[in-house]
């Protein structure tokens, strides 16, 4: 049987997306990898590779703040599967990932004969976990998923603005980085504020770090 023939690899560590390309070719030997090392790399890879089959997704990566981007992926790109590959193993944050609709979570710590599994599993239609996840974990809050269903319906311009709004950035200071106009900012994040139901940027960003997950002690 035929499983998929595109698979998008985000990382931002080449080491670790060299191991993730050597799993994805042993699960799926001749399959096309996509590679992307920001969360604007991934946005424009998927875009443009709308028959990919997978996202393999680091949370930690630049331009995310823990499950935004995949929030964001699932709500812009929903036919395509997305699996979070994390150095974060603990399992409330394997949890949340599902909640917040990956189709797996594969720690970064697995070996290669795992993380191929893992991939196989996702490809042929089914979610998966490591084994020793346990079940009597708390599901994440109503008030989280409906702030993770606003997220999601953000255009990809609302989310830069909103992701450079976390990271403490003035209205003229991300007019520059996206070559727009202050005006136009200031109507992307009046916007923001009204679909995320908040009154003011302070709100928006606490609101936003919700989705935040600590990063691992060490990284590959």
């Amino acid at each position: 049987m035929q499983l998929a023939h595109k698979i998008i690899i985000a990382d931002d560590h080449p080491l670790f997306r060299a191991a993730l390309r050597q799993a994805v070719t042993q699960a799926v030997p001749g399959i096309d990898i996509v590679e992307a090392d920001t969360l604007a790399g991934v946005q424009e890879a998927v875009e443009q590779h709308a028959d990919a089959d997978l996202v393999l997704l680091d949370i930690h990566m630049p331009g995310t703040h823990g499950f935004s981007g995949l929030v964001f992926l699932r709500g812009q790109h929903p036919g395509v599967p997305v699996v979070v590959v994390s150095g974060s193993e603990e399992p409330h944050v394997m949890k949340r990932a599902i909640d917040y609709g990956a189709s797996g979570f594969i720690p970064k710590s697995a070996p290669l004969e795992t993380i191929s599994e893992a991939i196989t599993a996702v490809l042929e239609g089914e979610e998966w976990l490591p084994q020793e996840l346990t079940d009597n974990m708390d599901d994440v809050s109503e008030e989280d998923q409906k702030f993770a269903a606003a997220l999601a319906s953000l255009t990809p311009q609302q989310f830069r603005v909103l992701t450079m709004l976390t990271e403490g950035l003035l209205n003229k200071q991300i007019a520059y980085e996206l070559s727009v106009s202050e005006a136009t900012i200031k109507a992307h994040v009046t916007a923001i504020l009204r679909k995320l139901g908040v009154h003011s940027r302070t709100q928006a960003v606490i609101a936003a770090q919700r989705l935040g997950v600590e990063p691992p002690k060490t990284e590959v």
